[in-house]
């Protein structure tokens, strides 16, 4: 019999737990973790002790599965992956990556670095897409399960163009829609910033929704908000479902429901693995002692925020991005790719000073052990441009759900 562990790593999530918290309560190697990860059986004593922390039954530990009926895992292709959080929320919902499409070299480490498993290709995605890419990932048109992935979409001119897939050369979506073009996906999650709905007036995303339709899918689109699903963090994101026509009738998609309970800073920075990070100048860091939790520029005196503030004093609006400090029973802001903007401080809530490397990854709901590669500021970029797993993992359970209809 082989055994399985997916109950453990489900009620993980249900309890807002990772592994990291997991090998620590239940005072297990993390080759026991690792062992788990790859469905390899462990000490009757480690399971012990992990029903004994969880407070559950081994059923809800593992469970033992005929070799012989054991599902084949929905298949996965990713472009744009960059650090892993889309791609490993998605495949903590079950799903098997055979591919990885990544740009920026740091990002594509940190992919292999994790997953060494994971066929990472650091390449520009021109030059893949216009390869024949059955041959190239192994599978045949229609059969991939999944295309996932958010690629950054720039504006084009819409003067006299028909708005075809041909319209759309140039921009990186296009790489995405030539993939949809030759592999036929049953599905596709197209994730991007909430702000792509009204860029241009709505043209932008209309016309990528119309070249992604011009592909044979009908699409679903929804804003959603990581802080519903189990991330200490407020990131909205605009998901983009698309379904092969020929199966959508077949299958029904929901958006996952949110959470009832929202967790804050405290749920994730208080036993936080201490790791590198930037600090504020010497000047900033006695002005930043000057900000209460849950302040901003307006709760120091006017002189010296005017003093700090300088041209930006004179700006129209709240400028409540300005000096702010968070508190510990708040999320954290969106999580940027820089930590000491001047307009978009997020100064830790009890020492005056950005988050760092592990604390921003946490505001992303990654799990401790996953380690980031290249410099300081490069490892700060692939975490601010990440979707948080959490998230990632909810959409996918949903998407995963639909396939199962098949």
């Amino acid at each position: 019999m082989a055994v399985c562990y997916n109950n453990l790593w489900k009620t993980l999530i249900d309890k807002n737990m990772n592994k990291t918290d997991l090998k620590n309560a239940a005072d297990i190697s993390f080759n026991v973790i690792a062992r788990m990860g790859k469905n390899e059986a462990v000490s009757f004593e480690s399971i012990e002790k992990i029903c004994s922390v969880l407070d559950c039954d081994i059923s809800d530990v593992i469970e033992f599965i005929n070799p012989n009926k054991v599902k084949i895992k929905p298949k996965t292709i990713e472009l744009f992956a960059g650090a892993g959080g889309l791609a490993l929320g998605i495949e903590q919902a079950g799903f098997d990556t055979i591919g990885l499409i990544e740009l920026d070299k740091d990002a594509s480490d940190t992919l292999r670095s994790n997953r060494p498993e994971w066929r990472v290709i650091n390449d520009d995605i021109a030059n893949i897409s216009s390869l024949d890419l059955e041959s190239f990932f192994g599978i045949k048109k229609g059969e991939l399960d999944l295309l996932s992935g958010g690629a950054p979409c720039q504006s084009f001119s819409y003067a006299g163009k028909r708005l075809g897939l041909e319209d759309a050369r140039g921009t990186l979506f296009y790489h995405y829609a030539k993939f949809l073009d030759q592999l036929q996906p049953k599905m596709f999650l197209f994730e991007n910033v909430r702000g792509l709905l009204t860029h241009d007036r709505g043209r932008t995303y209309k016309t990528i929704a119309g070249i992604f339709e011009s592909t044979g899918y009908s699409i679903q689109k929804k804003v959603l908000n990581a802080w519903d699903y189990g991330v200490a963090q407020k990131r909205e994101r605009l998901i983009t479902i698309g379904i092969r026509k020929d199966i959508e009738k077949k299958i029904n998609f929901s958006f996952p429901v949110p959470h009832d309970y929202k967790p804050v800073l405290k749920d994730i920075l208080l036993d936080c693995p201490k790791s590198a990070g930037t600090l504020y100048s010497e000047y900033k860091r006695k002005i930043f002692e000057l900000v209460p939790p849950g302040g901003y520029w307006r709760d120091i005196p006017e002189k010296i925020a005017k003093e700090y503030m300088k041209s930006c004093w004179n700006m129209e609006g709240g400028r409540t991005g300005i000096l702010r400090r968070l508190s510990l029973d708040e999320p954290s802001l969106t999580v940027l790719t820089s930590p000491s903007q001047k307009q978009t401080d997020r100064c830790h809530p009890l020492e005056a000073r950005p988050f760092t490397i592990r604390e921003n990854a946490r505001c992303q709901s990654f799990p401790d052990e996953w380690i980031f590669k290249g410099s300081i500021c490069s490892q700060y970029k692939q975490i601010g441009n990440a979707v948080p797993v959490r998230l990632a993992y909810e959409i996918a359970q949903e998407i995963k759900n639909s396939l199962e209809e098949l």
